[in-house]
């Protein structure tokens, strides 16, 4: 008989790296579901967010164990490539793609785009009080991402989107408890008060004008 573990904090370990297994796996499934419309996108957006969060917990338990998913996956001979994207960006597909029941009615719209702004306003205020940690920051660009893809009419090569979309990425590699760097965080600031800007210049039809001229 292979023992796998002489005390329990060894078979606390293997427990928990095979809770990482079944969350991989289950979120593989979960993703292909939704792509063939067979579960509906308020299902797949709780089941997914609720799998990212213990995708991310699990990773801080095995921090010592696992150095990152890739080699986790190749170790176990798992295939998921639609798992590994969706814990890379950390959030469900229909924050990432605005899919669900956005409706292009006024008080809708004002909604989202208030929501946009208090989001862009509250990371930049995050980031000048000089609050790096990556538990605080991911959040507030989660929440940034769902409003502006709900916004009706903005363009969808809205340059805004692929910034945040990308510090998410870069945040989600990170453990909850690190911080970014001073270099990152102006980076991003710098990053956010442009896309604010363009935001409501978008808004105003100023580029309409633009491309009329």
């Amino acid at each position: 008989e292979v023992r796998l573990f002489t005390n329990n904090k060894d078979r606390d370990k293997y427990d928990t790296m095979a809770d990482l297994f079944a969350i991989i796996v289950l979120t593989e499934h979960l993703e292909k579901a939704f792509i063939r419309d067979s579960i509906t996108a308020e299902e797949y957006t709780s089941q997914c967010a609720n799998l990212i969060a213990k995708y991310k917990t699990t990773m801080n338990f095995l921090s010592e164990s696992v150095t990152n998913l890739e080699t986790f996956m190749d170790d176990y001979k798992l295939t998921c490539p639609a798992a590994v994207n969706r814990f890379k960006i950390g959030v469900p597909a229909t924050y990432e793609h605005a899919i669900g029941n956005t409706k292009n009615d006024m008080g809708k719209a004002a909604k989202y785009i208030a929501e946009s702004v208090l989001h862009f306003i509250t990371l930049m205020d995050t980031l000048r009080l000089n609050r790096y940690a990556v538990d605080e920051l991911h959040p507030i660009l989660a929440d940034l991402i769902q409003s502006l893809n709900n916004v009706p009419g903005l363009p969808a090569g809205f340059e805004g989107k692929t910034k945040v979309r990308q510090w998410l990425i870069t945040l989600h590699s990170m453990k909850a408890s690190d911080e970014i760097t001073e270099e990152q965080a102006r980076q991003m600031l710098f990053e956010m008060e442009q896309s604010h800007t363009e935001f409501y210049r978008l808004l105003s039809g100023e580029h309409k004008e633009e491309d009329s001229g």
